[in-house]
């Protein structure tokens, strides 16, 4: 019976074995197929195990999807346990518990992660789109502990001094928004020190149809022997500067002209202390009340701004300033891992699983973002991961089976049905080289 008050006599029934809400993972699944995931999982990353009942390759596959679908914490995923659609899409016999994922991720961290890095880069080099230019964005982030987690320690926190964290070090790359390197410290750890490595290997990856590297970063990774590392590979590179009371005097006595409307700036030669000798110095010089730079280390002078910046591109010093602030998307990276990934969750109180499940989360972000660049339709190239899944991934549905055929019903009331099979279509015709 229906009234204009709604409902009065509905019946409940827990019949429905075949429902999800995630009914876009089949665009999902059909991608992770046609990338060949799972074979290059059981090819590659091959360990034994104590629980037999899942395959590493579908181990990893658990706590892949729960990722890239926005589920956050194994605890959330738990509700996959019951979901039909998803065990009949990816084949898993059924969800794993999260005490088993716990168990399995410190199995693999000491056995499996570093073939499946190697599965990760070379599927990045393989949908990498070739261009002679490449420009890299260096950036850091810190992941607060509250718990007892092995190598949590006191560090630099912007937000919550005291707190013990871990660090996050990550190169994105520019044009398409993929993570190229990513690496997890101890929260102590300081970038100047850290980074020679992560960008050793950051550079071992640049194809070599690479002609010409460029690398923006923070003051965070204004150091001598980063300087050192990349004008030694011919890399040019934007950092900002750190400000000292030698460089902020140097600031305040220089000339400046204007380049655009209430901009100012002044292009200089300086010796840092402890350098071997000088550098190209940018200054600029901006009103208060103008917005400041993105994340640029902003010192104050009268009613001035004044970010500063060391470089060896042979830029004008508008042009640079702008080429800067494109790395405000390094920052929209770090923002997506952590509120479209659970990149703060820290799962575990061992240090090497909790090392692995940061890498599963950095290949988990790519995944999506390769899915997006490669397969969806043109004008949704540049929504925010989450948007996305919103409009293809979480999408009501029933798993039908009528006359022994499988057929994933979904509302006919979905507005972006076009767009659906636009996706499907690329998938199928995707070609990998």
């Amino acid at each position: 019976m229906m009234g204009r008050s709604g409902a009065r006599e509905l019946e409940i029934s827990f019949a429905g074995e075949s429902l999800t809400h995630f009914g876009g993972l089949f665009l999902l699944h059909r991608f992770v197929q046609r990338l060949g995931l799972r074979s290059l999982l059981a090819q590659r990353v091959r360990f034994t195990q104590r629980n037999s009942r899942y395959a590493v390759s579908e181990s990893l596959l658990a706590w892949l999807y729960p990722m890239v679908l926005g589920l956050g914490r194994i605890e959330t995923a738990r509700v996959l346990q019951y979901n039909g659609v998803f065990q009949y899409l990816t084949g898993l016999p059924t969800y794993p518990d999260p005490q088993t994922l716990r168990r399995f991720l410190l199995r693999f961290a000491e056995a499996g992660l570093l073939p499946f890095l190697r599965v990760h880069d070379q599927l990045r080099q393989q949908l990498w789109p070739p261009r002679p230019t490449l420009t890299l964005d260096l950036d850091t982030s810190v992941l607060t502990v509250y718990g007892r987690q092995e190598r949590a320690a006191v560090g630099y926190h912007p937000k919550k001094r005291g707190r013990r964290s871990y660090l996050a070090w990550l190169c994105t790359e520019a044009e398409t928004g993929e993570i190229w390197e990513a690496s997890s410290h101890p929260g102590n750890a300081h970038a100047a020190t850290i980074s020679r490595a992560q960008l050793d290997r950051a550079f071992a990856k640049i194809p070599p149809t690479v002609r010409a590297v460029r690398v923006r970063a923070d003051s965070a990774f204004y150091d001598r022997a980063i300087i050192e590392l990349l004008e030694s590979l011919a890399v040019k590179y934007t950092i900002v500067a750190k400000l000292t009371q030698r460089l902020k005097a140097k600031v305040a006595s220089l000339r400046y002209t204007r380049v655009s409307s209430g901009v100012w700036a002044a292009d200089f030669r300086y010796h840092p202390h402890g350098w071997p000798g000088p550098r190209r110095f940018i200054a600029i010089r901006r009103p208060v009340k103008e917005e400041p730079s993105y994340q640029l280390t902003l010192w104050r002078l009268g009613n001035y701004t004044y970010p500063v910046i060391v470089t060896n591109l042979p830029l004008q010093p508008l042009n640079l300033w702008r080429f800067y602030n494109g790395r405000a998307g390094a920052e929209l990276v770090i923002r997506e891992m952590k509120e479209g990934y659970a990149l703060g969750n820290i799962p575990t109180g061992r240090w090497a699983a909790n090392v692995a499940y940061f890498q599963i989360i950095v290949f988990g972000y790519n995944l999506l973002h390769w899915f997006q660049r490669l397969c969806v339709p043109p004008e949704w190239s540049r929504l925010t991961l989450s948007t996305l899944r919103q409009r293809l991934l979480l999408i009501p549905a029933e798993l039908v089976r009528p006359h022994g055929r499988a057929i994933l019903r979904m509302p006919h009331s979905y507005p972006h049905q076009a767009a659906f099979r636009d996706t499907l279509r690329r998938i199928t015709h995707l070609t990998l080289s």
